[in-house]
Protein backbone atom coordinates (compact mmCIF):
# COMPACT_ATOMS: atom_id res chain seq x y z
CA UNK A 1 0.00 0.00 0.00
CA UNK A 2 1.38 3.40 -0.98
CA UNK A 3 1.99 5.72 1.95
CA UNK A 4 0.51 8.60 -0.05
CA UNK A 5 -2.57 6.80 -1.34
CA UNK A 6 -5.86 8.53 -0.47
CA UNK A 7 -9.52 7.59 -0.43
CA UNK A 8 -12.66 9.71 -0.66
CA UNK A 9 -14.97 9.83 2.38
CA UNK A 10 -17.77 12.02 3.68
CA UNK A 11 -15.03 13.89 5.60
CA UNK A 12 -13.02 14.49 2.43
CA UNK A 13 -9.88 12.68 1.36
CA UNK A 14 -7.99 10.74 4.03
CA UNK A 15 -5.10 8.24 3.91
CA UNK A 16 -6.09 4.85 2.55
CA UNK A 17 -4.96 3.05 5.73
CA UNK A 18 -7.09 5.20 8.05
CA UNK A 19 -10.60 4.13 9.03
CA UNK A 20 -13.88 5.89 9.74
CA UNK A 21 -16.44 4.38 12.10
CA UNK A 22 -19.72 5.69 13.44
CA UNK A 23 -19.97 6.51 17.13
CA UNK A 24 -22.25 3.49 17.58
CA UNK A 25 -19.73 1.20 15.89
CA UNK A 26 -17.02 2.39 18.28
CA UNK A 27 -19.40 1.72 21.18
CA UNK A 28 -20.02 -1.80 19.85
CA UNK A 29 -16.24 -2.29 19.50
CA UNK A 30 -15.74 -1.30 23.18
CA UNK A 31 -13.62 1.69 22.14
CA UNK A 32 -16.15 4.28 23.35
CA UNK A 33 -18.72 4.14 26.11
CA UNK A 34 -22.23 5.24 25.17
CA UNK A 35 -22.19 9.04 24.86
CA UNK A 36 -24.40 10.81 27.36
CA UNK A 37 -25.79 14.31 27.81
CA UNK A 38 -27.48 15.91 30.84
CA UNK A 39 -30.88 15.36 32.41
CA UNK A 40 -33.96 16.43 30.45
CA UNK A 41 -37.46 17.43 31.49
CA UNK A 42 -38.50 17.18 35.12
CA UNK A 43 -35.07 15.88 36.15
CA UNK A 44 -33.31 19.00 34.92
CA UNK A 45 -32.15 21.11 37.91
CA UNK A 46 -34.06 24.34 38.55
CA UNK A 47 -32.98 27.60 40.20
CA UNK A 48 -33.67 26.46 43.76
CA UNK A 49 -31.27 23.53 43.26
CA UNK A 50 -28.23 25.72 42.70
CA UNK A 51 -25.77 26.53 45.49
CA UNK A 52 -22.71 28.77 45.85
CA UNK A 53 -20.19 25.92 45.73
CA UNK A 54 -20.25 22.23 45.01
CA UNK A 55 -20.46 20.14 41.85
CA UNK A 56 -19.96 22.30 38.71
CA UNK A 57 -23.04 22.32 36.45
CA UNK A 58 -21.74 22.91 32.94
CA UNK A 59 -23.79 24.52 30.19
CA UNK A 60 -22.77 25.08 26.57
CA UNK A 61 -21.98 28.71 27.41
CA UNK A 62 -19.39 27.52 29.97
CA UNK A 63 -17.31 25.90 27.23
CA UNK A 64 -15.13 28.52 25.58
CA UNK A 65 -12.11 28.31 23.30
CA UNK A 66 -11.52 24.63 23.90
CA UNK A 67 -11.78 24.76 27.69
CA UNK A 68 -14.35 24.67 30.48
CA UNK A 69 -14.73 28.10 32.07
CA UNK A 70 -15.73 27.55 35.70
CA UNK A 71 -15.71 31.26 36.56
CA UNK A 72 -19.43 31.80 35.92
CA UNK A 73 -20.88 28.28 36.00
CA UNK A 74 -23.60 27.18 38.42
CA UNK A 75 -23.14 24.57 41.14
CA UNK A 76 -25.17 21.73 42.62
CA UNK A 77 -24.80 20.15 46.02
CA UNK A 78 -23.48 16.58 45.98
CA UNK A 79 -26.79 15.44 47.47
CA UNK A 80 -28.79 17.02 44.62
CA UNK A 81 -26.43 15.72 41.95
CA UNK A 82 -26.76 12.13 43.18
CA UNK A 83 -30.53 12.31 42.56
CA UNK A 84 -29.87 12.82 38.84
CA UNK A 85 -29.71 9.88 36.45
CA UNK A 86 -27.04 10.89 33.94
CA UNK A 87 -24.68 13.63 32.78
CA UNK A 88 -21.84 12.73 35.17
CA UNK A 89 -18.66 13.69 33.31
CA UNK A 90 -15.27 12.69 34.74
CA UNK A 91 -11.57 13.40 34.11
CA UNK A 92 -10.60 12.67 30.52
CA UNK A 93 -14.09 12.91 29.02
CA UNK A 94 -14.36 14.87 25.78
CA UNK A 95 -17.27 17.34 25.79
CA UNK A 96 -19.22 18.40 22.70
CA UNK A 97 -22.04 20.96 22.69
CA UNK A 98 -24.99 19.92 20.54
CA UNK A 99 -27.92 22.28 21.12
CA UNK A 100 -28.24 25.93 19.97
CA UNK A 101 -24.52 26.47 20.51
CA UNK A 102 -23.19 23.66 18.34
CA UNK A 103 -19.68 22.25 18.20
CA UNK A 104 -17.82 23.67 21.18
CA UNK A 105 -15.36 21.20 22.69
CA UNK A 106 -13.31 20.65 25.84
CA UNK A 107 -11.64 17.89 27.83
CA UNK A 108 -12.56 17.48 31.50
CA UNK A 109 -9.35 17.88 33.49
CA UNK A 110 -7.97 19.21 36.77
CA UNK A 111 -11.36 19.07 38.48
CA UNK A 112 -11.58 19.32 42.26
CA UNK A 113 -14.66 17.10 42.52
CA UNK A 114 -15.23 13.46 41.61
CA UNK A 115 -17.29 14.51 38.58
CA UNK A 116 -19.02 17.48 36.97
CA UNK A 117 -22.65 17.63 35.82
CA UNK A 118 -23.76 18.44 32.28
CA UNK A 119 -26.88 20.10 30.91
CA UNK A 120 -28.81 18.56 28.00
CA UNK A 121 -26.85 20.95 25.74
CA UNK A 122 -23.59 19.05 26.28
CA UNK A 123 -22.57 15.45 25.54
CA UNK A 124 -19.61 13.62 27.03
CA UNK A 125 -17.59 11.12 25.00
CA UNK A 126 -15.68 8.69 27.20
CA UNK A 127 -12.89 6.65 25.63
CA UNK A 128 -12.95 3.08 26.89
CA UNK A 129 -9.91 1.74 25.01
CA UNK A 130 -7.05 4.24 24.94
CA UNK A 131 -4.91 1.78 22.95
CA UNK A 132 -7.24 2.36 19.99
CA UNK A 133 -8.42 5.96 20.47
CA UNK A 134 -6.62 8.84 22.18
CA UNK A 135 -9.08 11.18 23.93
CA UNK A 136 -6.99 14.23 23.01
CA UNK A 137 -7.05 13.14 19.38
CA UNK A 138 -10.85 12.84 19.60
CA UNK A 139 -11.07 16.41 20.89
CA UNK A 140 -8.89 17.73 18.06
CA UNK A 141 -10.93 15.72 15.57
CA UNK A 142 -14.11 17.37 16.87
CA UNK A 143 -12.36 20.74 16.30
CA UNK A 144 -11.55 19.92 12.67
CA UNK A 145 -13.52 22.08 10.22
CA UNK A 146 -14.55 19.05 8.16
CA UNK A 147 -16.23 17.50 11.21
CA UNK A 148 -17.64 20.84 12.38
CA UNK A 149 -19.20 21.48 8.96
CA UNK A 150 -20.76 18.02 8.97
CA UNK A 151 -22.02 18.48 12.54
CA UNK A 152 -23.67 21.79 11.70
CA UNK A 153 -25.27 20.46 8.52
CA UNK A 154 -26.75 17.49 10.40
CA UNK A 155 -27.94 19.63 13.31
CA UNK A 156 -29.79 22.10 11.09
CA UNK A 157 -31.67 19.57 9.02
CA UNK A 158 -35.42 19.66 9.59
CA UNK A 159 -35.25 21.98 12.60
CA UNK A 160 -35.68 25.69 13.17
CA UNK A 161 -33.22 25.53 16.08
CA UNK A 162 -29.81 23.90 15.79
CA UNK A 163 -29.87 20.57 17.65
CA UNK A 164 -28.40 17.11 17.25
CA UNK A 165 -29.61 14.65 19.87
CA UNK A 166 -27.89 11.58 21.26
CA UNK A 167 -29.60 9.23 18.78
CA UNK A 168 -28.34 11.26 15.83
CA UNK A 169 -24.90 11.64 17.43
CA UNK A 170 -24.49 7.86 17.41
CA UNK A 171 -24.40 8.07 13.61
CA UNK A 172 -21.63 10.67 13.55
CA UNK A 173 -18.43 9.57 11.78
CA UNK A 174 -15.26 9.28 13.86
CA UNK A 175 -11.89 9.26 12.13
CA UNK A 176 -9.67 6.46 13.45
CA UNK A 177 -6.06 6.52 12.26
CA UNK A 178 -3.52 4.09 13.67
CA UNK A 179 -2.75 4.98 17.29
CA UNK A 180 0.80 5.96 16.26
CA UNK A 181 -0.66 8.55 13.88
CA UNK A 182 -3.04 9.79 16.57
CA UNK A 183 -0.17 10.27 19.03
CA UNK A 184 1.85 12.13 16.38
CA UNK A 185 -1.05 14.52 15.73
CA UNK A 186 -1.72 15.05 19.44
CA UNK A 187 1.96 15.67 20.19
CA UNK A 188 2.21 18.48 17.63
CA UNK A 189 -1.07 20.21 18.48
CA UNK A 190 -0.87 19.79 22.25
CA UNK A 191 2.68 21.19 22.30
CA UNK A 192 1.33 24.39 20.78
CA UNK A 193 -1.68 24.45 23.13
CA UNK A 194 0.51 23.86 26.18
CA UNK A 195 2.76 26.78 25.22
CA UNK A 196 -0.33 28.99 24.80
CA UNK A 197 -1.59 27.89 28.22
CA UNK A 198 1.83 28.54 29.81
CA UNK A 199 1.83 32.06 28.36
CA UNK A 200 -1.68 32.63 29.72
CA UNK A 201 -0.56 31.54 33.19
CA UNK A 202 2.45 33.88 33.05
CA UNK A 203 0.12 36.69 32.04
CA UNK A 204 -2.13 35.97 35.02
CA UNK A 205 0.88 36.16 37.37
CA UNK A 206 1.98 39.45 35.80
CA UNK A 207 -1.56 40.80 36.25
CA UNK A 208 -1.51 39.81 39.93
CA UNK A 209 1.82 41.63 40.38
CA UNK A 210 0.49 44.79 38.72
CA UNK A 211 -2.75 44.70 40.73
CA UNK A 212 -0.81 44.26 43.98
CA UNK A 213 1.39 47.25 43.19
CA UNK A 214 -1.65 49.40 42.37
CA UNK A 215 -3.31 48.47 45.66
CA UNK A 216 -0.13 49.18 47.63
CA UNK A 217 0.30 52.63 46.08
CA UNK A 218 -3.23 53.85 45.35
CA UNK A 219 -5.43 52.10 47.92
CA UNK A 220 -3.10 51.63 50.89
CA UNK A 221 -1.14 54.79 49.92
CA UNK A 222 2.18 53.11 50.67
CA UNK A 223 3.99 54.44 47.60
CA UNK A 224 7.63 55.42 48.31
CA UNK A 225 8.08 58.90 49.76
CA UNK A 226 11.11 61.12 49.02
CA UNK A 227 13.21 58.89 51.31
CA UNK A 228 12.04 55.67 49.66
CA UNK A 229 9.87 54.76 52.68
CA UNK A 230 6.17 53.75 52.53
CA UNK A 231 4.23 57.05 52.57
CA UNK A 232 1.26 56.48 54.88
CA UNK A 233 2.88 54.25 57.50
CA UNK A 234 5.85 56.65 57.65
CA UNK A 235 3.59 59.51 58.71
CA UNK A 236 2.78 60.96 55.30
CA UNK A 237 0.19 63.75 55.55
CA UNK A 238 -3.36 62.79 54.54
CA UNK A 239 -6.19 65.20 53.67
CA UNK A 240 -9.96 64.88 53.37
CA UNK A 241 -11.54 64.34 49.92
CA UNK A 242 -14.91 63.27 48.53
CA UNK A 243 -13.49 59.73 48.35
CA UNK A 244 -12.10 59.78 51.88
CA UNK A 245 -8.59 60.52 53.10
CA UNK A 246 -5.94 60.84 50.37
CA UNK A 247 -2.27 61.95 50.38
CA UNK A 248 -1.66 65.69 50.41
CA UNK A 249 -1.17 67.03 46.89
CA UNK A 250 -3.32 64.32 45.29
CA UNK A 251 -6.66 65.07 43.61
CA UNK A 252 -10.00 63.48 42.78
CA UNK A 253 -11.06 63.92 39.14
CA UNK A 254 -13.70 62.43 36.86
CA UNK A 255 -12.63 60.04 34.12
CA UNK A 256 -13.50 62.55 31.39
CA UNK A 257 -10.76 64.89 32.69
CA UNK A 258 -8.01 62.39 31.87
CA UNK A 259 -9.53 60.20 29.14
CA UNK A 260 -11.51 60.34 25.92
CA UNK A 261 -14.48 57.96 25.77
CA UNK A 262 -15.51 56.42 22.44
CA UNK A 263 -18.92 54.72 22.64
CA UNK A 264 -19.44 51.93 20.12
CA UNK A 265 -21.92 52.19 17.26
CA UNK A 266 -22.90 49.04 15.40
CA UNK A 267 -22.36 48.96 11.63
CA UNK A 268 -25.08 47.59 9.35
CA UNK A 269 -25.20 43.80 9.47
CA UNK A 270 -24.87 43.72 5.68
CA UNK A 271 -21.23 44.82 6.14
CA UNK A 272 -20.38 41.83 8.38
CA UNK A 273 -18.09 39.16 6.95
CA UNK A 274 -15.75 36.36 7.98
CA UNK A 275 -13.29 36.98 5.13
CA UNK A 276 -11.09 39.54 6.85
CA UNK A 277 -12.55 42.47 4.91
CA UNK A 278 -12.33 45.71 6.90
CA UNK A 279 -11.75 45.69 10.66
CA UNK A 280 -12.39 42.96 13.25
CA UNK A 281 -15.70 43.74 14.99
CA UNK A 282 -16.23 43.81 18.76
CA UNK A 283 -19.95 43.74 19.54
CA UNK A 284 -19.89 42.65 23.17
CA UNK A 285 -18.92 40.03 25.75
CA UNK A 286 -18.99 37.17 23.22
CA UNK A 287 -15.91 38.71 21.60
CA UNK A 288 -13.97 38.78 24.88
CA UNK A 289 -12.25 35.81 26.52
CA UNK A 290 -11.18 37.15 29.89
CA UNK A 291 -8.27 39.43 28.96
CA UNK A 292 -8.12 38.31 25.34
CA UNK A 293 -10.03 39.58 22.32
CA UNK A 294 -11.60 36.94 20.06
CA UNK A 295 -13.72 38.70 17.42
CA UNK A 296 -15.50 36.27 15.10
CA UNK A 297 -16.49 38.74 12.37
CA UNK A 298 -15.26 41.72 10.41
CA UNK A 299 -17.07 44.79 9.11
CA UNK A 300 -16.25 46.64 5.91
CA UNK A 301 -17.89 49.83 7.23
CA UNK A 302 -16.78 50.54 10.83
CA UNK A 303 -18.54 53.45 12.54
CA UNK A 304 -16.42 53.79 15.70
CA UNK A 305 -12.85 52.52 15.98
CA UNK A 306 -10.47 51.74 18.84
CA UNK A 307 -6.75 52.37 18.54
CA UNK A 308 -3.75 50.53 19.92
CA UNK A 309 -3.33 51.11 23.68
CA UNK A 310 -6.99 52.02 24.25
CA UNK A 311 -8.85 50.20 27.01
CA UNK A 312 -11.89 48.26 25.79
CA UNK A 313 -14.90 47.87 28.09
CA UNK A 314 -18.11 45.84 27.63
CA UNK A 315 -20.98 48.23 28.36
CA UNK A 316 -24.11 46.21 27.54
CA UNK A 317 -25.42 42.80 28.56
CA UNK A 318 -22.45 41.26 30.38
CA UNK A 319 -20.95 44.44 31.82
CA UNK A 320 -17.35 44.85 32.87
CA UNK A 321 -15.09 42.80 30.59
CA UNK A 322 -12.03 45.01 30.29
CA UNK A 323 -8.90 44.53 28.23
CA UNK A 324 -6.20 46.20 26.20
CA UNK A 325 -6.60 47.04 22.51
CA UNK A 326 -3.65 45.66 20.54
CA UNK A 327 -4.71 47.37 17.31
CA UNK A 328 -7.63 48.87 15.40
CA UNK A 329 -11.07 47.34 16.05
CA UNK A 330 -14.56 48.31 14.95
CA UNK A 331 -16.70 48.97 18.03
CA UNK A 332 -20.30 47.77 18.15
CA UNK A 333 -22.70 49.34 20.62
CA UNK A 334 -21.85 46.81 23.32
CA UNK A 335 -18.26 48.05 23.64
CA UNK A 336 -16.58 51.36 24.48
CA UNK A 337 -12.96 52.45 24.13
CA UNK A 338 -11.25 54.59 26.78
CA UNK A 339 -8.23 56.53 25.50
CA UNK A 340 -5.86 58.28 27.93
CA UNK A 341 -5.33 61.95 27.10
CA UNK A 342 -1.74 61.55 28.33
CA UNK A 343 0.09 58.20 28.31
CA UNK A 344 1.03 58.48 32.00
CA UNK A 345 -2.67 58.10 32.92
CA UNK A 346 -3.17 54.81 31.03
CA UNK A 347 -2.45 52.48 33.92
CA UNK A 348 -4.42 54.25 36.64
CA UNK A 349 -7.39 54.45 34.25
CA UNK A 350 -7.25 50.67 33.84
CA UNK A 351 -6.91 49.82 37.52
CA UNK A 352 -9.62 52.28 38.57
CA UNK A 353 -11.99 50.80 36.00
CA UNK A 354 -11.18 47.33 37.38
CA UNK A 355 -11.79 48.55 40.93
CA UNK A 356 -15.11 50.10 39.92
CA UNK A 357 -16.61 47.16 38.00
CA UNK A 358 -19.22 46.42 40.70
CA UNK A 359 -20.23 50.08 40.80
CA UNK A 360 -20.55 50.14 37.01
CA UNK A 361 -22.61 46.94 36.98
CA UNK A 362 -24.93 48.48 39.58
CA UNK A 363 -25.37 51.59 37.42
CA UNK A 364 -26.10 49.44 34.38
CA UNK A 365 -28.70 47.28 36.13
CA UNK A 366 -30.56 50.42 37.18
CA UNK A 367 -31.14 51.51 33.58
CA UNK A 368 -34.16 50.59 31.44
CA UNK A 369 -31.91 48.61 29.10
CA UNK A 370 -29.04 46.91 30.93
CA UNK A 371 -26.10 49.00 29.83
CA UNK A 372 -23.77 51.84 30.72
CA UNK A 373 -24.28 55.36 29.39
CA UNK A 374 -21.52 57.74 28.38
CA UNK A 375 -22.32 59.80 31.46
CA UNK A 376 -22.05 56.75 33.76
CA UNK A 377 -18.49 56.12 32.60
CA UNK A 378 -17.32 59.71 32.26
CA UNK A 379 -18.46 60.54 35.82
CA UNK A 380 -16.36 57.78 37.38
CA UNK A 381 -14.25 59.31 40.18
CA UNK A 382 -10.49 58.67 40.10
CA UNK A 383 -7.78 59.56 42.62
CA UNK A 384 -4.75 61.01 40.82
CA UNK A 385 -1.32 61.52 42.40
CA UNK A 386 1.23 64.19 41.67
CA UNK A 387 3.00 63.91 38.30
CA UNK A 388 6.22 62.50 39.80
CA UNK A 389 4.52 59.51 41.45
CA UNK A 390 2.28 59.04 38.41
CA UNK A 391 5.28 58.89 36.06
CA UNK A 392 7.15 56.36 38.22
CA UNK A 393 4.05 54.14 38.45
CA UNK A 394 3.44 54.43 34.70
CA UNK A 395 7.01 53.36 33.91
CA UNK A 396 6.86 50.36 36.27
CA UNK A 397 3.49 49.05 35.12
CA UNK A 398 4.08 49.80 31.45
CA UNK A 399 6.97 47.29 31.44
CA UNK A 400 4.74 44.61 32.95
CA UNK A 401 1.89 45.30 30.56
CA UNK A 402 4.26 45.33 27.58
CA UNK A 403 5.40 41.83 28.55
CA UNK A 404 1.73 40.78 28.70
CA UNK A 405 1.14 42.25 25.25
CA UNK A 406 4.17 40.39 23.85
CA UNK A 407 2.89 37.09 25.28
CA UNK A 408 -0.56 37.70 23.79
CA UNK A 409 1.03 38.42 20.41
CA UNK A 410 3.03 35.20 20.69
CA UNK A 411 -0.18 33.31 21.46
CA UNK A 412 -1.85 34.73 18.35
CA UNK A 413 1.00 33.37 16.23
CA UNK A 414 0.90 29.98 17.99
CA UNK A 415 -2.88 29.77 17.56
CA UNK A 416 -2.56 30.57 13.87
CA UNK A 417 0.09 27.87 13.41
CA UNK A 418 -2.13 25.36 15.24
CA UNK A 419 -5.16 26.28 13.13
CA UNK A 420 -3.13 25.84 9.93
CA UNK A 421 -1.68 22.49 11.04
CA UNK A 422 -4.88 20.91 12.39
CA UNK A 423 -6.64 20.30 9.03
CA UNK A 424 -3.38 19.17 7.41
CA UNK A 425 -2.81 16.64 10.17
CA UNK A 426 -6.41 15.43 10.26
CA UNK A 427 -6.54 14.90 6.49
CA UNK A 428 -3.21 13.07 6.49
CA UNK A 429 -1.52 15.74 4.37
CA UNK A 430 1.13 15.81 7.12
CA UNK A 431 1.87 12.34 8.51
CA UNK A 432 4.10 10.61 11.02
CA UNK A 433 7.47 9.70 9.43
CA UNK A 434 7.66 6.07 8.35
CA UNK A 435 9.94 3.82 10.34
CA UNK A 436 12.67 1.84 8.56
CA UNK A 437 10.74 -1.42 8.64
CA UNK A 438 7.77 0.12 6.84
CA UNK A 439 10.08 1.68 4.25
CA UNK A 440 11.66 -1.72 3.55
CA UNK A 441 8.21 -3.33 3.16
CA UNK A 442 7.17 -0.69 0.62
CA UNK A 443 10.41 -0.87 -1.41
Amino acid sequence: MSFNKKKDTLLGQIPDDWEIFSVQELVDMDILEKPMDGNHGSLHPVNKDFVNNGIPFIMASDIKNGKIDYSSCKFLSEETSKKLKKGFAVEGDVLLTHKATIGRTAIVKNILTQYIMLTPQVTYYRVKNLRELDNKFLKYYFDWDNFQNLLHSWSNSGSTRAYIGITAQRKLPILLPKIKDQKFIVNILSTLDEKIETNNQINEKLEEMAQALFKHWFVDFEFPNENGEPYKSSGGEMVESELGMIPKGWNVVTLEKIAELIMGLSPKSSTYNEDGIGLPLLNGAADFDKNNLRPSRFTSDPKRVSKKEDWLLCIRGTIGNLTFSDGDYALGRGVAAIRAKESMYREIIYFNLQKSIKELISLASGSVISGLSKQDINNLKIITPDKKILTVFHNLIHKIQQEQIDLKSQNKVLSKIRDILLPKLMSGEIRVPLDNETLVEQS
